[in-house]
């Protein structure tokens, strides 16, 4: 489909937890208008819908039979999705946690847009940092996403650290699997890592608005650490705060929010997005939104 198409239409969904704050539905249909396609973007939120992430199959079913395009998934469905879909991509399938759900053919077909926007991100905003050894928290969709373009990035040596140490071994043990023995780990201390490592990463959902706060004791931190945090809402967490007023090299949350809303926005109409357009367009999202209210 050409994007000079002037009679295409798109429905698409978000499904995820406290989602009110999302950009999502601006980029997408910002851009589709500038490409003279109808589109809309629905949020679906199961906090609101009191329904737990293990009722997502449910939800994914409800958009397709209501003739959705396809559907974003967020935090904290985006592993629970991948056992009601038809098929993944070979990208959903390698890092088994999806974020992009597209209908065609009567089938829900999964993809992972969030390691390449990270990827993408991470090369624009950080691109000649040391590598050596980095630091992951969190090892859920969004962890394995980024774990997965940390290592195709060039990170030598990963420790991957989460609340659930099970989750953490078994994301370490398929990362070792397909990038070698000595790329993943989980390691013993955070802090004892933390104080040879060139960098971190938070892909937690903690600085979250919906979740307030810093994913790791502050004291952690050194000034000779690079600090990623994959949050956008707000734009400067407090992890990113601390590390700035430490010296430390910074990466927020924005670049990946827009380099993945371009991939899918290509899933759900086949139209290639502007990303830079994407880009200028979150810029004033970010500069218009209100201060998160915590709680």
């Amino acid at each position: 489909m050409s994007s000079n198409s002037e009679t295409a239409s798109y429905v698409v969904g978000l499904i995820g937890a406290d989602i009110g704050p999302s950009f999502s539905p601006s980029l997408h249909e910002r851009e589709a208008a500038e490409l003279g396609l109808r589109y809309a973007y629905k949020r679906i939120d199961i906090n609101e819908l009191g329904i737990a992430p293990e009722g997502v199959g449910e939800l994914l079913r409800m958009a397709q039979r209501r003739g959705f395009r396809g559907v974003n998934v967020t935090h904290p469905c985006k592993q629970t999705a991948v056992e009601h879909l038809a098929e993944l991509s070979a990208d959903a399938a390698a890092l088994g946690a999806v974020n992009t759900v597209v209908f065609e053919d009567g089938k829900a077909v999964g993809h992972n847009t969030d390691w390449p926007g990270f990827q993408q991100s991470f090369i624009r905003g950080l691109p000649d940092v040391a590598t050596t050894r980095v630091v992951l928290l969190g090892a859920g969709g969004a962890g394995t996403a980024v774990a997965h373009a940390a290592l195709s990035l060039g990170v030598e040596r990963l420790a991957v650290v989460d609340t659930d140490f099970d989750r953490a071994g078994a994301l370490a043990r398929s990362l070792r699997r397909r990038y070698g023995d000595d790329r993943a780990t989980v390691p013993a201390r955070l802090s004892a890592e933390l104080r040879r490592a060139d960098g971190l990463i938070n892909a937690t959902p903690t600085g979250m608005a919906a979740h307030p706060g810093s994913p790791l004791p502050l004291e952690h931190l050194h000034d000779r650490l690079w600090v990623a945090d994959v949050v956008y809402r707000p734009l400067e967490t407090e992890l990113l705060r601390h590390a700035r007023h430490l010296g430390c090299r910074t990466l927020d949350g924005g670049g990946m929010a827009v380099f993945q809303a371009a991939l899918s926005f290509e899933l759900f109409t086949g139209c290639e997005p502007n990303t830079e357009r994407m880009l200028r367009h979150f810029a004033l999202l970010a500069e218009d939104a209100p201060a998160p209210v915590t709680r």
